[in-house]
């Protein structure tokens, strides 16, 4: 009888070892593999893509990075699972991206940059890390890279967001610069972006206060943008806090301002447009925060400026509108504690009774003439005795004098 083939040899188990650019140096840091995963995440896609948001909350970032390098991250998602099925299927269709964009981050050229620039990468696990932007949901950045002293923690629970025009008029600059002083001064940071023209503004007029402001950049940390702002981002990571989601040596493309605009109304507790024309992207920023629910507030400009009819807009569209620094504290501060202090236009005359008014109105200034009760009588309308009843009302108020030949309103304001 031959003998029995012998069975096959067992399949050989894949173990993949983990990519090198996920292997960390500090093994006994609780939080070191997510932070180097996050740093890998920010090469996969641009900021506020909803999709890694998604997969990193559901799964963890090193799982989900560590499944975009190996080509397998659609495997994450049941095929049988209906709720996940536009998921996997985009997961499927940007598989070759999403690879090759992860095996290009270099998380220790990305830290060394950080080192050098003074710069240090925060992640949600972080104590650094402000409450406020997990607000954005499935548009909260993964991390974000801080390069200054300021507790953004401590300074987002009472800051304001400022956005207007880059090309601004003479009378945005000083507006903005006032608002953002005033705020400084009374304990409330200015967020802003540190664009040309309001944004600008804002924080010099912060800075101006010895106030705490922060600047969300729409490129590395590394870089400076626009150029000409050297000298303020420097001010502003002295005194303040400059911030942003990319990773070092990310360059500035139009989409990735759209993308920074939700950083800026995310740490705001209500966003002020002070000046903005009809396409303006301190729309966008204005739309972004009320969809956060947070309050969006406007500066009138000149009803025939251009540059202000973005914000003549949101103010039909129903955003606050403001002035001064105390209007925009009475709005976001606390309820009943932050009230502004109302101004009037009501002079002192304003208090008179309607008659008295009428008598004081018909005669002469000091100097000019008297009448006596008669003529006054004549000269107001109204009977005399009525006259002579208010003429003693005003005298006692020291609107009136009585001289020998008669009554004189004396020169008052």
């Amino acid at each position: 009888m031959p003998p029995a083939p012998e069975p096959p040899p067992p399949s050989p188990t894949l173990r993949r070892a983990p990519e090198p650019v996920l292997v960390t140096s500090a093994p006994h840091d609780p939080t070191a593999a997510d932070r180097r995963a996050r740093l890998v995440l920010h090469h996969a896609s641009e900021p506020g893509d909803a999709l890694l948001c998604r997969l990193v909350a559901r799964f963890g970032a090193p799982t989900v990075a560590s499944a975009l390098l190996s080509g397998s991250a659609a495997d994450l998602l049941s095929s049988q699972d209906e709720t996940s099925a536009g998921d996997r299927a985009a997961l499927i269709a940007r598989a070759n991206t999403l690879q090759t964009r992860c095996y290009r981050a270099d998380p220790d050229a990305n830290l060394a940059v950080g080192e050098k620039t003074g710069a240090r990468y925060v992640i949600p696990a972080d104590p650094q890390w402000p409450a406020a932007l997990d607000d954005l949901g499935d548009a909260a950045p993964l991390g974000m890279w801080f390069l200054g002293t300021a507790d953004l923690v401590a300074a987002s629970r009472r800051a304001v967001s400022i956005v207007g025009a880059r090309i601004a008029t003479g009378y945005g600059m000083h507006v903005a610069g006032e608002l953002a002083a005033g705020l400084a001064e009374r304990g409330w940071a200015v967020i802003s972006g540190a664009a040309r023209g309001i944004d600008g503004a804002a924080h010099r007029g912060a800075l101006a206060a010895r106030g705490v402001t922060v600047a969300a950049l729409a490129c590395g940390i590394d870089l400076v943008y626009p150029a000409g702002h050297e000298a303020l981002i420097g001010a502003i990571a002295s005194d303040g806090l400059v911030v942003s989601e990319l990773p070092p040596g990310t360059s500035v493309s139009r989409f990735r301002f759209l993308d920074r605009n939700r950083v800026i109304a995310a740490l705001g507790l209500g966003t002020v447009v002070v000046e903005a024309a009809a396409r303006s992207g301190s729309l966008v920023t204005a739309r972004l925060a009320d969809e956060l629910g947070r309050p969006v507030l406007a500066v009138p400009g000149p009803v025939t400026s251009e540059a202000s009819e973005g914000t003549h807009q949101l103010i039909r569209d129903g955003a606050l509108l403001v002035t001064r620094a105390a209007e925009v504290i009475e709005q976001l501060g606390e309820l009943g504690a932050d009230l502004a202090e109302r101004t009037s236009s009501r002079r002192p005359r304003d208090s008179l009774d309607p008659i008295a008014a009428r008598v004081l109105d018909a005669l002469p200034v000091a100097g000019r003439g008297t009448l006596d009760t008669v003529e006054a009588a004549l000269a107001a309308g109204l009977e005399p005795r009525t006259v002579h009843q208010a003429l003693n009302r005003l005298t006692a108020a020291g609107w009136v004098d009585r001289e020998e030949r008669g009554w004189c309103a004396r020169l008052l304001p």
